[in-house]
């Protein structure tokens, strides 16, 4: 009895949780509360709490912290030597006299480049150079928006920044051959539903006979065809080698800069270096703190399992193909850092559903992750870097939605029910 009400309560400061993140409250300081709040509601005693709550589930964190840095890191890199603009224009060179072609071309370059890359640093950096592309071909504005903005989405099922920061709730998830099978897989259907969504506007895509193909493939470094596959290397290093993501990542960024000249100089390669690191942290500094205080949060909702696992058994489906359809169905909720959006408020729902147990944590990792991913990072007007591309290029709010969100529905439900076949 004590525990169906302490669940009660538990549930309660839940819900709470995710009103205040969808009204836009700080989602950091939210994680924090949230810790505090379980720690007491559940009756957690104070020394277990400080040593096995608020210290020790950060300290194991730290590892994976390493792995973002090195994986913005190396993203920075590809940006700033050039590599990444370089793969860009060397598509529109080939395509650009079939518009339609070059925009699926372009698109498939993006998620490319994501792979490994990650920040708003980096969109930011790629979208000055693509987008006027993609609206020099014929786009409108809203098309070329979000067929990029989809396409810098679809990568994140296998981009171990992401992955990474996901694992905190299923440790037994591995980045290696059995994830990256479904993730790749996720990240193809979610370009298809690109390609879908190119096609259906493809009457609208007439390209703009004045610019000069020449002038657009001409601008920018010149790089060594070799570096067009480095974006992909540190997953090629994992899947062929079984190697760990921070060496994979480190040869990857040794490679880009020996290739690209950047180590020609001591001097040279230290102010490379420097600058980029510098860059890297600075995309992610924020980001960093909010996950050691999601860990706090994780570790305080493990240790309250019991308190509410007689209330999730009445109410969370046990089939695998039954939980993957209701997500499908309320995939949407992942807007606005909704019950859903891993790294908002739905970051309480992977904590509950990692602590019953019901699952396969394959199957649970990408039943949380797709939403986060489809809609929220692909489609949701509170991801950085999607603010920062609508209000640069005055793309009202309410039409990137109505544009982007029912595609990337469709490919949360066709993920959701991959994950269901392949781990359920």
């Amino acid at each position: 009895m004590l525990n169906t009400f302490i669940g009660i309560l538990l549930m309660i400061t839940f819900v709470g949780f995710i009103v205040y993140v969808m009204r836009g409250g700080n989602i950091m300081l939210g994680f924090l509360i949230m810790a505090l709040l379980w720690t007491v509601i559940g009756g957690i005693p104070y020394k277990e709490a400080i040593n096995n709550i608020f210290s020790q589930p950060a300290l194991d964190y730290g590892s994976t912290i390493m792995v973002i840095v090195f994986g913005s890191w190396f993203g920075r890199v590809l940006v700033d030597t050039g590599i990444a603009s370089e793969i860009s224009r060397q598509t529109v060179k080939v395509s650009y006299k079939r518009p339609i072609l070059a925009t699926i071309l372009i698109c498939f370059v993006t998620a490319f480049i994501f792979t490994s890359s990650y920040g708003v640093g980096a969109v930011i950096a790629i979208s000055v150079i693509l987008l006027p592309i993609l609206q020099s071909l014929g786009l409108s504005k809203k098309v070329a928006i979000v067929a990029f903005i989809l396409s810098i989405g679809a990568p994140m099922y296998v981009n171990i920044v992401i992955i990474k920061q996901l694992q905190l709730f299923f440790p037994k998830v591995i980045y290696g051959q059995k994830y990256l099978t479904y993730g790749f897989s996720a990240m193809f259907i979610q370009m298809l539903v690109v390609i879908l969504f190119i096609l259906l506007h493809a009457k609208s895509i007439h390209k703009n006979e004045d610019t000069n193909d020449e002038t657009i493939a001409a601008n920018g470094p010149r790089i060594p065809k070799i570096a067009y596959v480095l974006p992909i290397m540190p997953v090629f290093m994992n899947l062929a080698f079984q190697w760990q993501p921070i060496p994979a990542l480190m040869l990857s960024i040794f490679l880009v800069l020996l290739i690209t000249g950047k180590l020609k100089s001591y001097k040279g390669a230290l102010e490379v270096i420097n600058r980029t690191i510098e860059k890297a942290i600075s995309d992610i500094s924020g980001l960093i703190i909010m996950l050691l205080f999601l860990t706090m949060f994780s570790a305080a909702a493990v240790k309250n399992t019991a308190r509410f696992s007689g209330i999730l058994q009445a109410i969370v489906p046990h089939s695998p193909w039954v939980l993957a359809i209701a997500f499908g169905i309320l995939a949407p909720l992942a807007l606005f850092r909704g019950p859903l959006m891993v790294w908002g408020a739905g970051s309480a729902t992977a904590a509950v559903l990692a602590a019953t147990g019901f699952f396969n944590q394959y199957f649970a990792f990408a039943a949380i992750l797709v939403p986060g991913v489809s809609i929220a990072i692909s489609t949701c007007i509170t991801q950085s870097w999607n603010l920062w591309i609508v209000n640069n290029y005055k793309l009202e709010v309410k039409q990137f939605l109505k544009t982007g969100v029912p595609f990337g529905w469709l490919a949360s439900i066709l993920n959701l029910l991959l994950a269901a076949a392949m781990f359920g």
